[in-house]
């Protein structure tokens, strides 16, 4: 996992190694720069595979270059299968993209199973950037003044170098021939395909292939455990595969104090599947000190957003002090199964799988964007099972009515629940696999919200409240929480550019636009402990 800044016209190394700097969390093992042409790569390197030879950027045919943020999991298999007539010299999943380039040209992605954003970069000119197709590696566009391109994994790097700049849209390639371009446009995207019937043993058997995936890995790899439903059973599948390994499983909660319902959770949850389990506690006021900086390594000033991503930012430097590189954890759940409280009130079917779609499609905005940003601030890669492609896309093609709560007692995520209902075995605590579903921001603590909103509007006037469409028409924050997370955003991020980079995340069919569960009226503030929906 790695920083990535490729500039397509300039070779001036010195200025640009200062603008790839600033990302050098991503990577604070080494850093790579490749003149190619009249264009620069840089990367800054965090190394998770290939230890030793996979330096970037790497080379391919005809004097082109790669650089590569992200992990592809069936390297291997492309090693031996299309690409075993090619010779390699690393040992880096990495080296397969450009030599899937160097191979086929510019139609190659569909071979890809991973997430990635990557550029190539040949002497004559010629390059191409992609990123994967639902956005779980972050990747940022841009256009200065004099015609050049820029292409980084953080807006840091390039923000104030260009006039034009967007979030590479995930699912596309770009090409100097052809400009962007749409590879992954699945049958789902269509609401009206989702028909498949369920069956709840192949719906187990994929998720599990897709945890068991995604530890691979020559470096530490920890849990994240919140003890909701999703991290649970990532936690579970992966410590039993560890355990098999003869790995020692480590898993890691955040909590306001030891009685914050995630913590508590959590713990029953770590003592069945058998983890090293850390607990990470934090003050309202320490959880406050780190906002600024949070916002400027999310590069959002999304409500959602930065509630949710404080405690993992503050788990996050503890597991990186523990020596832990890589981390799975749950993102994509909920979007995929109809898991948040809001779902509940979907006015039919058809909606509400409309909203799954639209949902799942803007995670590169939103979870995805929380999960990478927070963790790889401290140079630790997050993984995310629930978004394997594979078992994204059964999920995806399944009716609706299976994940309309009302046909099982109101009970969200129910199909997943069932499908790791395991008597004779079981996966997890009953208790927390009919656990109702907690919003992280609202888990760690339910005081942690109500102290961010009041220290929030001791920072914002009523005056600058009532002038907020004036300085900022767009995204127009509504309350004064959103109208400090803006300030401090616009400080570190001035250009108008940066600012429209942003997506607000905001629930539908409830009366308020509030995105913390407890403002839907289904949400009881205890523990979900009776067995539900059996």
């Amino acid at each position: 996992m790695c920083g990535i800044l490729a500039v397509i016209g300039r070779t001036d190394v010195t200025e640009l190694e200062k603008l790839s700097a600033r990302q050098h969390h991503r990577g604070s093992i080494e850093r790579g720069t490749q003149v190619v042409g009249n264009s620069t790569l840089l990367h800054e390197r965090l190394s998770i595979i290939d230890l030793h030879t996979g330096k970037q950027p790497i080379a391919g045919a005809e004097g082109g270059y790669l650089v590569h943020n992200g992990e592809i999991y069936n390297h291997q298999v492309l090693r031996d299968t299309i690409l075993s007539d090619m010779e390699f010299h690393t040992h880096s999943d990495s080296e397969v993209i450009i030599k899937l380039y160097d191979k086929f040209g510019e139609d190659f992605l569909h071979h890809l199973d991973g997430v990635f954003a990557f550029v190539i970069v040949r002497p004559d000119g010629s390059y191409v950037a992609g990123r994967d197709p639902i956005g779980v590696k972050p990747l940022y566009w841009g256009k200065d003044k004099d015609g050049h391109m820029y292409f980084s994994s953080e807006m840091k790097c390039i923000a104030d170098q260009c006039v034009e700049m967007e979030a590479f849209p995930p699912g596309h390639v770009y090409t100097s021939g052809e400009g962007f371009k749409r590879y992954y446009t699945p049958d789902w995207f269509d609401a009206s395909v989702s028909t498949e019937d369920l069956d709840l043993s192949l719906l187990r058997d994929k998720f599990i292939a897709s945890v068991e995936k995604r530890l691979m890995t020559d470096v530490p790899l920890g849990l994240l455990l919140s003890g909701g439903l999703d991290s649970s059973l990532v936690a579970a599948i992966a410590a039993r595969k560890m355990k098999e390994n003869g790995e020692v499983p480590h898993s890691f909660s955040v909590g306001l104090d030891q009685d914050s319902p995630d913590l508590i959770a959590a713990r029953e949850v770590a003592e069945m599947i058998g983890t090293q389990h850390h607990e990470i506690t934090y003050s309202l006021d320490e959880g406050v000190k780190v906002l600024r900086d949070l916002i400027q390594h999310t590069e959002s000033y999304d409500v959602t957003t930065t509630r949710a991503s404080i405690p993992m930012y503050i788990m996050s430097k503890y597991i990186h002090q523990q020596g832990i590189k890589v981390v799975l954890s749950g993102e994509g759940a909920d979007e995929m199964f109809g898991g948040y409280l809001y779902f509940h009130n979907a006015p039919s079917q058809d909606e509400l799988q409309k909203e799954l779609v639209r949902r799942v499609r803007r995670l590169s905005t939103a979870d995805c964007l929380r999960a990478d940003k927070s963790t790889m601030a401290f140079s630790i890669e997050a993984r995310v099972p629930f978004l394997d492609l594979e078992f994204l896309d059964y999920v995806m093609k399944l009716h609706p009515k299976f994940k309309t709560s009302s046909n099982y007692d109101m009970v969200e995520k129910y199909i997943l629940r069932k499908a790791f209902d395991d008597k004779e075995n079981p996966w997890i605590p009953e208790s927390i696999l009919w656990r109702q579903k907690e919003q992280f921001s609202d888990g760690v603590g339910y005081g942690w919200i109500d102290r961010l909103v009041e220290y929030c509007e001791e920072q914002v006037t009523d005056k600058q409240m009532s002038e907020a469409a004036q300085r900022y028409p767009h995204n127009t924050p509504a309350t004064k929480e959103a109208y400090y997370y803006r300030t401090v955003f616009e400080e570190y991020f001035p250009e108008k550019t940066s600012e429209k980079t942003v997506l607000r995340w905001i629930p539908k069919w409830q009366e308020n636009d509030d995105p913390s569960g407890r403002a839907n009226q289904i949400h009881t503030k205890a523990d979900m402990t009776e067995n539900v929906g059996q």
